[in-house]
Parts: structure tokens; sequence; C-alpha cells
């Protein structure tokens, strides 16, 4: 068993550098374990990881299944009824801005939901973007209120259809003057 004392003061996270093309007798001699001739022998030669010579890729080959939806999906970020009482005084006001005040909230999000978990004692006004029924229920019980943000706006799809339209009514309203 090794003790503390013994432990190499001196080691490194990283790799001492591939020194190549030091004579024979280095193991990494002549072709510098680049073999002879083609492209790999070539200076400033890379090859994508993927690449099979020219043959269609096995990354190619195997087809796409399923639908990831990270990319497109809400962060939503859920919290409980039973941590808002821990954290906040009666009659205090919850909102996006003091959940991230008082660090529950410390990651980006897109809407916060208020879950059902947990008993709440205090009387708070509670601000979010959506709640479970169950929450409603227990906040409104301990004499509390609720109010719900406002969603994001839907991505208009057609733009060029609502652009028409604009023009078209521009148009109308001039030909009346």
């Amino acid at each position: 068993m090794t003790s503390i004392s013994e432990i190499n003061h001196d080691a490194k996270a990283s790799r001492k550098r591939r020194r190549v093309g030091r004579g024979t007798g280095s193991g990494r001699g002549k072709t510098s374990q680049r073999g002879h001739k083609g492209q790999g022998s070539r200076s400033g030669s890379s090859m994508s990881p993927i690449f099979e010579g020219g043959q269609m890729p096995l990354v190619r080959r195997i087809p796409k299944r399923g639908f990831n939806n990270k990319t497109f999906a809400d962060n939503i970020v859920a919290i409980n009824v039973g941590d808002l009482t821990l954290i906040f005084d009666a009659g205090d006001t919850v909102d996006p801005a003091k959940l991230k005040e008082k660090k529950v909230v410390k990651k980006n999000f897109d809407r916060i939901k208020i879950l059902g978990d947990g008993e709440i004692t205090v009387k708070l006004n509670v601000v979010a973007h959506a709640f479970s029924k169950s929450a409603k229920e227990k906040i409104e019980r301990a004499g509390g209120t609720i109010s719900v943000l406002p969603e994001k706006k839907p991505v208009v799809k057609n733009k060029m259809g609502t652009a028409k339209k604009i023009k078209l009514q521009a148009k109308s309203t001039k030909s009346k003057k």
C-alpha cells in the first residue's frame, strides 16, 4: 500500500509529446510510423475519421431513426410547493426574477411550472407560466394567489404570405385616398 509521502509531486496531467524520426533504435524511426507512400505518409495529410477510401461510409449507410426534440423543446423548470415554503416568507411575491435572485432557478429556462409536491403553510402570491392542479389547490387553501404568465408568441410559419397581405392592405389604402 502506498502512503501519502510516496506520491510523485512531479506527476503531470498531460503526456509527453511523441518524438518520431529519431533513429531505428527508437521504434519510431525511418518512416516514423507513417508507412510507405500514399496519402497518410505525406505531410499535412488529415482525413475524416469516417472516411472509408471512397466507399459509402457506415455512418451514411445506416438509416436514421426516430425524432429528437432536444433542440426544439422548451426548457421547463419544475418547482415544488414545499420548496417555496422553505425559501419564501408569508406575503412574498414569487416570480421568475425572485426565483433567480434566491438561486432556486440556476439555469436558463423558457417556462416555470409549479408542482404540488409537499405542503405549503405560508400565504404566497405565486407568478409562473403553469401550475399543476394540486399546486393550485394547495396555494389557494393556504390563502395565496396565483397569476399565470403569458405564453411565448408562436412562430409565424408563412412569413411571405403575411408580407403579401400587408402589401395588399397598403395598396388598398392608397387607392382609397
